[in-house]
């Protein structure tokens, strides 16, 4: 049976796409916000959820990590990375001379900025890119172009008025799929797993001098490699913080099991959030 799947936006969105890399043959279910698709996860009235978790261009998604962190049941069970190729959208017969106003959301904005300057546009934030093309599709606004996937365009009957007008070749975004629990892997397309397992981890420190650099050493002298590390302000305590670690690693591996067992002593929480594949586009 093939897996209902959560993402925020509308279809054309770039997080559709990380549904369709990770996902072999998903029922794909949009939503208005990250919120609603943890709602839509921890609930069951979907299998999963795929959320932004970290931009090549503007870093990590913090709101993610404070859901992760409420919605702490749900596990983080797969990742996928999606190149992130943007253009401007517009109504058919539209010429780029004829733009006033550039309409999407902030990051992609912020990643198209070089192209943006080139003329003097009023840039507009959205709420989604895609939600930016079908906002003018729908209200057939003329003189506004949309900062979106190209493949948007053929969803809503716009022209591409210009192509890969993102700032470097390099631009892509991480998604985290999660889960209530272990998915199936005949869930998965065959790239999502085949990278080596890696660990993510939300820890608290007591508030002392040295606390998190003894946290830090349960690793080091282990050897084993944290790929990430992010702090977040606890929800519980003022002036108090969570660190969200990847870890390279397999947590039942030996060595990672006895990191988990030290830094359990020196923690006055500690939380897997999941154990998956890294993702082989990362």
């Amino acid at each position: 049976m093939a897996p209902k799947v959560a993402f925020q936006g509308e279809p054309g969105a770039f997080t559709e796409e990380g549904v369709l890399a990770a996902f072999a043959a998903p029922e794909i279910v949009a939503m208005p916000t990250w919120h609603h698709v943890f709602e839509a996860v921890q609930s069951g009235a979907v299998d999963a959820g795929v959320v932004p978790i970290e931009r090549s261009a503007g870093g990590s998604v913090r709101e993610i990590y404070d859901l992760l962190f409420k919605f702490d049941e749900l596990r983080i069970v797969a990742e996928v990375t999606v190149p992130v190729r943007l253009a401007l959208l517009a109504l058919p017969g539209q010429t780029i001379d004829q733009i006033e106003r550039v309409y999407s959301i902030a990051q992609a904005l912020d990643q198209a900025d070089e192209f943006l300057r080139s003329r003097p546009w009023q840039v507009m934030t959205s709420y989604n890119t895609a939600g930016a093309a079908k906002s003018i599709a729908d209200k057939q606004e003329l003189g506004a172009g949309a900062i979106a996937s190209a493949r948007a365009a053929g969803l809503y009957g716009l022209e591409v008025l210009a192509d890969n007008v993102q700032g470097g070749a390099e631009n892509r975004t991480r998604f985290a799929i999660i889960a209530r629990d272990r998915a199936p892997d005949e869930w998965f397309n065959p790239a999502t797993l085949s990278g080596p397992l890696k660990t993510t981890l939300v820890w608290a420190v007591r508030n002392v001098p040295g606390s998190l650099y003894r946290c830090l050493g349960c690793f080091a002298e282990r050897k084993i490699n944290l790929s990430r590390l992010e702090s977040r302000p606890s929800r519980g305590v003022r002036w108090e913080y969570v660190f969200w670690a990847d870890m390279d690693s397999d947590p039942e591996a030996p060595d990672c099991a006895a990191a988990l067992v030290a830094l359990l002593r020196e923690a006055v929480m500690v939380r897997v959030a999941g154990v998956y594949h890294r993702s082989s586009e990362a």
